[in-house]
């Protein structure tokens, strides 16, 4: 029942993205599209029965598993992480390079108060998902630091790839492998910091010591001459 389900909603959704640059996420869109797929208004209502809101949700969920998929059948284990991060990026906005308009609109759509909630969820879930499709394995702290690095990584190449008229979209990319140098330089400034830190205390501390040693030594010498 649930891949009856799914192949109808893609059939839908595939009908609908043509038609959104004109009319929006509406239900309207959503008509259109079921009409032109060869469903009816109820069909509509059983694939996304909070209508365009649904209707996103399952459009980036399909990107998920495409994404998964095109990761699936690359050599992960020989690329280095930063590549393995472009390479899940660029998956996915190689899938949504035909509706970029529709992809406008939905980011216009989901930046509406009522829809942030979506929006929240849909963007975790993709560099959640990233990251685990990757390799990561991580439990600690750093679980979060990573996504939320990978979300403004992804949330500001969207934003770069959306007004992109270069070839083949060459100028995103290279923005992308830029904006991940960045947060992967972020990390080893914070250390590197600490590590100065770290010296800066010891320095602190071994002064503090010979100025108490200093202190101990010449305090007998100072008493004995007051005597």
């Amino acid at each position: 029942m649930t891949e009856n389900i799914d192949a109808m909603r893609d059939s839908i959704l595939d009908a609908t993205l043509p038609n959104v640059m004109f009319d929006g996420w509406t239900r309207a869109a959503l008509l259109v599209g079921a009409e032109a797929a060869g469903h009816r208004e109820v069909d509509v209502d059983l694939a996304f029965p909070r209508g365009p809101r649904d209707a996103i949700a399952y459009w980036f969920e399909r990107v998920d598993r495409r994404m998964t998929e095109k990761l699936a059948a690359m050599d992960l284990a020989e690329m280095r992480i930063r590549d393995r991060i472009a390479a899940a990026v660029r998956a996915r906005l190689e899938d949504l390079a035909p509706h970029k308009d529709s992809v406008r609109r939905a980011l216009s759509f989901l930046a509406r108060p009522g829809n942030a909630d979506l929006a929240a969820r849909g963007l975790w879930r993709a560099v959640d998902l990233m990251w685990r499709e990757i390799g990561d394995e991580a439990t600690d702290f750093s679980f979060y630091t990573k996504r939320v690095s990978l979300s403004a990584v992804y949330s500001s190449t969207i934003l770069y790839w959306l007004e992109d008229e270069s070839e083949d979209n060459n100028e995103t990319w290279a923005f992308l492998d830029r904006r991940i140098e960045d947060a992967m330089r972020i990390p080893k400034v914070r250390a590197n910091a600490r590590k100065r830190r770290d010296r800066v205390i010891k320095g602190l501390k071994g002064a503090v010591s010979a100025c108490s040693a200093l202190r101990r030594a010449f305090k007998p010498a100072a008493s004995s001459a007051a005597g």
